[in-house]
Parts: structure tokens; C-alpha cells; sequence
């Protein structure tokens, strides 16, 4: 089959043979590979080829990422001092593990005196993780630094029709911390919601590895500084479209992590509470009808989401009529962990107020001992909870036998839908719209306001200034 060849920046040429993207070496370079490969090439090129490390021959972005590879590696050759700046394992250049990656241990070329090379960014993540473990919380742990974070090194990427993880093609774990070109270029082509918190999370694992003495060379830069991979301000507009995750479409909310929640204090209107939790309690669902009491105790609360599906009535005081939130469920792990914040907080609820009236009446149809059980009786999962809300994707089969995605709408999208509302928030916003608008209705109270704060977690400040939108310098003006 004739080979494409596109135009070339370096003599270190980048053609395709039918599907198979490879780089051929000029001559000059063959003596090289011919150590490396323990024979003679009988003065042909030496062709390395790159569809094992994920490039494609129909992908542009491939031939891109393969000349900047091209250029990288003559750049190495043809320098000087080549033989300290060629990485014969080809980890240097993101493709290590292949069938030369023994041959480093090995190779002495002639006149070379090997510098003991610097860790990669797998040694070096593989001992942040060890300390990270011991120093957040375990679903954080798990979901961002061991899921999250690790996937975008490994290069692994979602495949939602395997439902597998696949390669991209863009890992960086075997790259060297010193090889800031490559790190670079490879960093600068990840695609990633998450990539200024990966970024500085890459930073700090480097200082760490440094702080720690794990890097063979102290003279070695960090390379993951944000400057390089700084990008434009995004707009509103930008920042509420849908996002592609892993080659699917996914609303704002469905990609935003908690944090990112708690800092979206957008609110739902009165009005629109009380349509919300009226459509929950008259569904034509038997299902959703059961969800209805947990979405009027958000509302009413303002508690985050994980900390009311741990609550047992042992935390419920009625003749104190107080809560007590001092837990909250797991996302990942499903196990019952500690608040947010570590901290312990009481919510007190008047004597003739709507949310005693509701936990009295959960109280006497209650056989558990959990606040808000499932039908078995056990802790209610976030997920389902959100899926009831927004709504979920399933396969489904047509008659004539075709295989399609089919959106089922949850309670609050399909209002969306109808028109009832103004607008989709996530179940999460159940807890800024409580505090705004209760914030709102006791603005000129200032011990109300630190009880909004106490019992939800939060501070007066955050209140003034996110909720009410006062400014810290209108409250610090001296009356006289």
C-alpha cells in the first residue's frame, strides 16, 4: 500500500502506511538504532511505529502530536550532546514500556557517561498518593485523586459504549520530570474540566516529591507552573452550556463536583419550591412519591445533600426540637463519614413550623431507624436521588430492532420542560435557595443571620456578601 506522507518541519519524517501512523529516521541516525536493535538495517530507515501508543492515520490531532514528537526526537539526535539527551526507552517521549524500554539498563554507546535519570511522573504520583491517602477524606480521596486525577495521567478515558476505560493516548505517566518539553506538550493537548485543580494538584505532588527528597536531581524545575496552561476567562454563557465528557454530552450540572456546587448560589423563587415539591408529591409514580418528604426536608433545611440520607432519629430531638447534622454519606464509597467541614452542627425548627409537622408524621409511619430508608430499609444513595430529580439516559430497543438512547426525564426537568419553571438548578440548589431566601426575609436581623449561618454551615460574611449581596465595606461603615 503507498504510504501517506503530509509536509514535514524535520527530517525526522511522519507517514502513514494504511491506518498506522509512524516516524522513519534519516540515515544519519541509523548506526543508533541499529545498537539499539542488536542488528543491521542494511542501510534502510528505521521506521517506529505508533499505533500501539493510541495515534490514528484518520485523526489530524495524531499528526500533529506525532511531528511535534518527530521534531523532539531529532532536536535530541542531532544535538551535541545527544547521547545525554536521547532517552532510548522512548519514555522521554511519552511512548515508554515499548520493546526498548530494557535496552537503557544495558547500553553504554561510546564515549557515554549516563547520568542517572530523573523520576517520572508515575514514581513521583504513586508516593503523593501514599501521603494524600492519610490527609483527606476517603470519597475525595477515591473520586478525585485516585479516579479523577490518576485517569489523566494514565491517559485513560471513559469509552461509554464498552463501558470501559480505553487509552487516549495522552499519558504522561511515564515522561520524566525533566523533560519539560514533553510534559508540555502532552499537558497542553488534555482536555479536562478539572484541569486547573489536575494542574495544581500536579504542581504541588511535585513539591512534595521535592520537599521529600524523592527527585534524583534538586535542580530540577517544576513544570507544571499554571502560567503555561493558562486559559481565557470564561463567560456565563460559556460556563452554563453543555460540556463533552468522555465523547458525551453532559449538562453543567451533571459535571460540576461539590465544590463547584457550593459556589453556584443560584436559587430557585418561592414559588417555584412550592411547585417542585407539589409535583414530587402528586406524581403518577409510586417511586417518586417516596422522594417527595426528602425534597421538602432539603428545601426546609438547607443541608447539603449527602448529610440528610445518614439521619436516624436518634438525631432528631423533639423536645428540644432541634437536628443534629453530624454525618454524611459517601457519594463513592456509601459509607457514613463526617460533615463536609468535620464539624457538628444543630438546626433548631420551631414548635409549630412545617418541618416539625413533616418529621412527626415520617416519625409515626416510620419502622427504621433511618430518617429517609429506601424500600429496604438502608441509607438512600445520592445518585438515585439525583436521577429522580434531573432524570437518566437508558438504551432501549425499537421494534425494528435499532438500539437507541432514551431520555427519562426526572421531576424537576420535565417542569423545566413544561415551562412551569424558570430554569433547571441541581438537586444541591435546594440548599442555596433556603438560605437566600431566608437570608432575604431576615436581611435586617442580625441574630437571625448568624443562625442561618450556624445551622447551615456557613458564615455571616458568605451570607452578606453571596446571599444579600452587601458589600464588606457597607458593613464596616461607623454609625457616628
Amino acid at each position: 500500500m503507498r504510504a501517506d506522507k503530509r509536509p514535514q518541519t524535520c527530517d525526522v519524517s511522519v507517514t502513514a502506511d494504511g491506518n498506522s501512523l509512524r516516524l522513519g529516521f534519516p540515515k544519519r541516525h541509523t548506526p543508533l538504532w541499529e545498537q539499539l536493535k542488536g542488528k543491521s538495517l542494511k542501510g534502510k530507515p528505521n521506521y517506529l511505529y505508533l499505533t500501539k501508543y493510541g495515534f490514528s492515520a484518520d485523526n489530524p490531532e495524531d499528526w500533529k502530536r506525532a511531528t511535534q514528537l518527530a521534531i523532539a526526537m531529532e532536536a535530541d539526535l542531532d544535538h551535541p550532546e545527544w547521547e545525554k539527551l536521547f532517552d532510548p526507552t522512548l519514555a522521554k517521549y511519552g511512548l515508554g514500556g515499548g520493546k526498548y524500554s530494557k535496552l537503557a539498563d544495558v547500553l553504554q554507546l561510546p564515549g557515554t557517561v549516563q547520568a542517572n535519570p530523573e523520576i517520572t511522573v508515575r514514581e513521583m504520583w504513586e508516593a503523593y498518593l501514599e501521603w494524600k491517602k492519610t490527609v483527606v477524606e476517603e470519597t475525595t480521596f477515591k473520586v478525585r485523586y485516585e479516579t479523577q486525577f490518576s485517569n489523566l495521567i494514565y491517559g485513560k478515558i471513559w469509552n461509554n459504549q464498552t463501558k470501559a476505560f480505553t487509552q487516549s493516548g495522552l499519558s504522561i505517566d511515564l515522561i520524566r520530570l525533566d523533560d519539560k518539553q514533553n510534559l508540555i506538550l502532552v499537558l497542553s493537548r488534555i482536555k479536562s474540566s478539572k484541569k486547573t485543580y489536575f494542574l495544581s494538584e500536579l504542581s504541588q505532588a511535585f513539591e512534595f516529591s521535592k520537599s521529600k527528597g524523592i527527585l534524583v536531581n534538586p535542580t530540577t524545575e517544576n513544570p507544571f507552573t499554571l502560567d503555561k496552561f493558562s486559559t481565557p476567562a470564561v463567560t456565563t454563557q460559556q460556563k452554563y452550556a453543555p460540556k463533552i465528557v468522555n465523547g458525551e454530552e453532559k449538562e453543567w450540572h451533571e459535571v460540576l463536583d461539590e465544590k463547584d456546587l457550593e459556589n453556584d448560589r443560584r436559587a430557585f423563587t418561592k414559588e417555584e419550591c412550592k411547585i417542585i415539591i407539589k409535583a414530587f408529591y402528586e406524581s403518577n409514580s409510586k417511586a417518586v412519591i417516596l422522594y417527595a418528604p426528602l425534597i421538602e426536608f432539603y428545601f426546609l433545611t438547607g443541608c447539603r445533600t449527602s448529610e440528610a440520607l445518614p439521619l436516624t432519629w436518634k438525631d432528631i430531638d423533639f423536645e428540644r426540637n432541634l437536628i443534629r447534622f453530624s454525618k454524611s454519606l459517601g457519594s463513592s464509597t456509601k459509607k457514613v463519614k463526617e460533615t463536609k467541614t468535620g464539624e457538628v452542627r444543630l438546626f433548631y425548627f420551631s414548635e409549630n413550623s412545617r418541618l416539625r409537622e413533616l418529621l412527626l408524621k415520617l416519625k409515626s409511619e416510620s419502622s427504621s431507624e433511618l430518617v429517609f430508608p429506601n424500600k429496604k430499609g438502608k441509607h438512600r444513595l445520592q445518585s438515585s436521588v439525583a436521577q429522580t430529580w434531573r432524570g437518566y439516559k437508558q438504551k432501549r430497543i425499537l421494534k425494528d430492532g435499532t438500539e437507541t438512547d432514551y431520555w427519562y426525564f426526572g421531576v424537576v426537568a420535565r417542569l423545566v420542560e413544561e415551562g412551569k419553571i424558570s430554569g433547571y438548578l441541581s438537586l444541591y440548589h435546594t440548599r442555596h435557595t433556603y438560605i437566600t431566601l431566608t437570608a432575604q426575609a431576615n436581611s435586617h436581623n442580625n441574630n437571625a443571620l448568624l443562625h442561618i449561618a450556624t445551622s447551615c454551615g456557613n458564615s455571616v460574611d458568605v451570607i452578606l456578601r453571596h446571599y444579600l449581596g452587601v458589600s464588606e465595606e457597607t458593613r464596616i461603615v461607623e454609625a457616628f
